[in-house]
């Protein structure tokens, strides 16, 4: 998922997709070490997204505290 999208989302949305995706990604792991993954790629995409919402999410912490 692109950033842009991503910052359309509200907060609540945003940090309900994050638990969303590390439960993927949990199941990604798992399936990996089994052996039935098909996409490997798919797990370096995960953790980018969920990289991608923590970097948003702290920047409108702190765009939040600046303003105070």
């Amino acid at each position: 998922m692109k950033a842009k999208e991503l910052r359309k989302l509200t907060n609540e949305e945003l940090r309900e997709k994050l638990v969303e995706l590390k439960k993927k990604l949990m199941q990604l792991r798992f399936k990996n070490t089994i052996g039935g993954l098909e996409k490997p790629s798919e797990i370096r995409e995960t953790k980018r997204t969920i990289a991608r919402i923590l970097t948003i999410l702290r920047e409108r912490e702190l765009e939040k505290s600046e303003v105070k």
